[in-house]
């Protein structure tokens, strides 16, 4: 089974790295990308991914507002993939909202590559 991902990140580098380093993985697809969290929601909405990963701090929307929209989705909408959390800041309260929201787990981007392989899988 191929897990299908896609990724939202406001930074170009990072983002097009961690769909190059999932995209290199023969049991995982990434079928999108956005630079914030609207598009991400977007995106997400026409690919039907399994997995969003999802940066925290972003323009025009946040990571947390879009998990919600992904994981509360309005009537009629039925996809739900599951929401990885990303970051570079260690803050407590960001790990709580992005739980509290419904996302199914919360990496710091500086984690080691297979911890990221793994928490897709």
């Amino acid at each position: 089974m191929t897990i299908r991902v896609v990724v939202v990140d406001d930074q170009d580098m990072v983002r097009s790295g961690f769909a190059a380093l999932l995209s290199a993985q023969s049991d995982i697809d990434v079928v999108g990308e956005a630079p914030n969290g609207r598009l991400g929601v977007e995106v997400s909405r026409s690919t039907h991914p399994d997995v969003v990963l999802m940066d925290v701090r972003m323009p025009e929307m946040d990571g947390l507002e879009a998990a919600r929209r992904l994981l509360d989705p309005p009537p009629g909408v039925v996809h739900r993939p599951k929401v990885l959390m990303l970051t570079t800041f260690d803050i407590d309260d960001y790990v709580y909202e992005a739980l509290h929201a419904g996302a199914s787990g919360f990496l710091l981007k500086d984690a080691p590559v297979a911890e990221l392989i793994q928490a897709v899988r």
